[in-house]
């Protein structure tokens, strides 16, 4: 489900059902269309207000997004404890990433 962005219409082709609302002529709030949007939108601001009380870089949002997506992905999970476990399971897995390679645009990672 997206809205009407002609940037989806191949989705098709690659057999996803595709159905589009596009918000402004469906006569409804956003929210009640897709509250999952909504749902995920303000779960980040309050988490990046909440864990970084604010004070994000720029340069920096890729990791907080990555941080985010990992959390939330994880959010239902019955075995929480696992959540530190896998973190730091993927940490000694991933090869380590100087600080000036992660602010620096010119290099890639």
């Amino acid at each position: 489900m997206t809205d009407g962005w002609n940037g989806y219409n191949d989705l098709k082709k690659y057999d996803f059902t595709h159905k589009k609302i596009i918000l402004s002529k469906s006569g409804d709030p956003a929210h009640v269309l897709m509250p999952g949007v909504h749902r995920i939108a303000s779960l980040l601001k309050r988490w990046l207000l909440g864990i970084h009380q604010g004070a994000i870089k720029g340069k920096h949002l890729d990791y907080y997004l990555d941080e985010y997506t990992f959390r939330f992905n994880r959010r239902t999970s019955k075995s929480r404890g696992m959540l530190f476990y896998r973190l730091m399971q993927q940490a000694v897995m991933t090869e380590a990433v100087p600080y000036h390679r992660l602010v620096d645009n010119d290099h890639n990672i």
